[in-house]
């Protein structure tokens, strides 16, 4: 027999069908993590953020006229780069060709 959906479920159903989860000490219904669960865990709990490359990055704040930064985005998007990737091309480029 199919069991319901718990939002189908009258209170009595429900306290039945959820009462594992009363226990309080589960720590003797635990084992340890297998290499490959610990592994997976680790990426779990990893914080997100922006992948490091060189030294890091700095978050600045440029004013730019608002015609020029929808171009700019439309640009990054056509190749496929953020504006922050694009940014930092342009840059690149301008001093290496400023010796």
């Amino acid at each position: 027999m199919k069991s319901k959906k718990y939002w189908e479920m009258n209170a009595a159903e429900l306290a039945a069908a959820t009462k594992q989860f009363d226990v309080e000490d589960v720590k003797g219904q635990s084992r340890a993590l297998t290499p490959e669960e610990r592994k997976q865990w680790r990426r779990v709990r990893r914080k997100r953020g922006r992948p490091k490359s060189g030294k890091g990055f700095q978050r600045i704040s440029v004013s730019i006229e608002k015609g020029l930064l929808k171009r700019v985005t439309a640009f990054a998007a056509k190749r496929q780069l953020t504006r922050s990737r694009l940014m930092a091309l342009v840059l690149e480029d301008a001093l290496a060709n400023s010796d």
